[in-house]
């Protein structure tokens, strides 16, 4: 409920604060006292819309804080813990509003958006008014307050999630059906450049080698010249190796009268000749290695320049060929297994939204069920009210079912009729000013336990009436305070009669000659309020025969 109210410097109030209790509270005042001012700043703190009028004259800046004691297990709690913000104990709204236009909002004195503060605001309170065009009147919520009355809410989420995941199944499915036609049109290429790259058979290195293999055949001629120089020198009948063996066998001979002296140099030459005679064998091998064959220089030409080529078309070194061969089969084996996994999205999708469509069904039977009920608890609230010939009816409409949503396939209205024979319409267009005030509080009574703010405010809703029907208004926003804090805002004392706590508005001006008129609050006593509502039935002149008609309406509603 809402706990308390403090207001500065919004239009007429320089500073005022209020304190509340549950139940039935009334507000009272003479016309033009400043009531409708207490209801915007009160609707600026719940995230109404900002306007820069509203800031006090010779204010920068006003505020209003409402602070709220709710159950722990609140919708608003559940809110703040989702948008990390502090959620025990009272929850504080508060706005400031600068002249310049510029609004700021708070929560348990953390910064939020004006949205949230929105959100959270409507969760706590109704505002009723004559030109409300909010909360019951708004059909957009009408669906939500039909499940709230038939305790759906469960199912509904329930619902919701079902949705989700339809949606989840049909977007998967989407996303791989446009991947398999994309695949598809490519299929062709694909097979065409997997079928080139297989011919070609590109291996990781093998640029290198080619090219180091072409640059030595291209310098083969010259470095063969070299090669036959080279073999000439060692071998030949002036060769050096003919003469280490001349050399050797003199000194082999000489040997046996040289006592031994000899044997070093001859070793010597032996290992010389066998160093040679390797070195003779490497250049015959090189020679036939490197014999110049233009048939293998033009071959490695064609290979290497068929792969630099390849490389170039699909903008990929080399060695990456092979690798971008393999990416390319993998893609075509993805279109041929694609079919196989586009069948399993489908089905998956189609049972996702046949369970979504099989609950939905179940739970428009239930709201049928929850529609007649409340016409039925709202008719019974009518006849008091004075609106006995008018007619109530929930009104459903059924959508097919690929037009349904989250919420199903129900559109869901509240409709009436002020007289009998007359077309059905919607609550905004068809009741009066006095009319709509009580089709709204025989709605809120049948809602009353399911589905409100546990803070209601009525403006006016007696207005055009008095009487019965002004006592019987009063009964029902009593019942409704039963379950509920009401705050009503009234000119009848038969509604004033039956307030727990009785608050009334003023205008006054201060001491000072200049000082310009303000809006106050007062919390009535017994005697204070007896006497207001004795202004309420006399008018400007309070006769002691209205004070005892004050004290007997007070009286008969204990």
């Amino acid at each position: 409920m809402l706990a308390a109210l403090s207001i500065r410097d919004i239009v007429l109030i320089d500073r005022l604060e209020v304190s509340l209790t549950g139940g039935l509270c009334t507000l009272t005042g003479e016309t033009g006292a400043g009531k409708s001012i207490l209801l915007d700043a009160l609707g600026l703190a719940i995230g109404a819309r900002a306007d820069a009028g509203l800031v006090g004259l010779e204010a920068d800046q006003g505020s209003v804080t409402a602070v709220f004691d709710v159950p722990m297990d609140h919708t608003s709690r559940k809110l703040l813990t989702e948008n990390d913000l502090e959620a025990d104990g009272d929850l504080i709204l508060r706005r400031v509003q600068t002249r310049d236009g510029r609004s700021r909002a708070f929560i348990n004195d953390q910064p939020v958006s004006i949205g949230l503060l929105r959100q959270i605001g409507d969760s706590l309170i109704e505002i009723h008014g004559q030109h409300d065009e909010r909360g019951l009147l708004d059909a957009r919520g009408h669906r939500a307050l039909l499940d709230a009355f038939g305790g759906l809410e469960g199912k509904a989420s329930e619902l919701r999630r079902l949705w989700v995941a339809a949606s989840e199944a049909s977007a998967a499915l989407a996303a791989h059906e446009e991947k398999l036609a994309k695949a598809k049109a490519e299929q062709d290429y694909l097979t065409h450049v997997v079928a080139e790259l297989d011919e070609l058979a590109p291996e990781p290195g093998e640029e290198t080698t080619l090219a180091e293999a072409r640059a030595l055949m291209m310098h083969a001629e010259k470095i063969a010249d070299d090669l036959v120089d080279a073999q000439n020198a060692l071998s030949g009948d002036g060769g050096l190796e003919a003469r280490l063996n001349q050399g050797l066998r003199r000194l082999v001979r000489a040997a046996d009268q040289a006592a031994g002296r000899l044997d070093g140099a001859i070793a010597a030459l032996e290992r010389t000749l066998v160093e040679t005679g390797e070195a003779r064998s490497e250049l015959d091998n090189a020679m036939r290695a490197l014999e110049f064959d233009p048939a293998r220089l033009e071959e490695a030409e064609t290979r290497l320049f068929a792969l630099r080529a390849a490389a170039r078309k699909h903008h990929v070194a080399v060695d990456d060929l092979a690798a971008l061969a393999e990416k390319f089969r993998e893609q075509l084996a993805d279109i041929e297994g694609g079919e196989v996994t586009l069948d399993k999205l489908r089905k998956a999708a189609d049972a996702a939204h046949a369970k979504w469509l099989e609950v939905a069904r179940a739970l428009s039977a239930e709201r049928a069920k929850a529609a007649s009920k409340l016409d039925r608890e709202v008719m019974r609230e009518l006849k008091p009210l004075k609106l006995e010939k008018a007619t109530f009816k929930t009104a459903i409409e059924v959508l097919p079912s690929d037009e349904g949503g989250a919420d199903g396939l129900d559109r869901v209205s509240f409709l009436i009729a002020t007289n009998p024979g007359a077309a059905l319409g919607p609550l905004i267009k068809i009741a009066s000013g006095g009319e709509l005030s009580r089709f709204v509080l025989a709605l809120k009574v049948a809602l009353a336990s399911r589905g409100s703010a546990p803070t209601l405010i009525f403006d006016e809703v007696d207005s055009g009436v008095g009487g019965a029907v002004a006592e019987a208004v009063g009964l029902r926003l009593a019942d409704l305070a039963s379950s509920v804090q009401v705050i009503v805002v009234t000119h009848s004392p038969q509604v004033a009669a039956r307030a727990g706590t009785h608050l009334r508005i003023s205008k006054s001006a201060g001491k000072a000659k200049d000082a310009r008129l303000a809006t106050q609050v007062e919390v009535l006593d017994q005697l204070a309020r007896r006497e207001e509502i004795a202004r309420m039935l006399a008018g400007s002149t309070v006769t002691d025969e209205a004070r005892a008609a004050a004290d007997k309406l007070i009286g008969s509603h204990p």
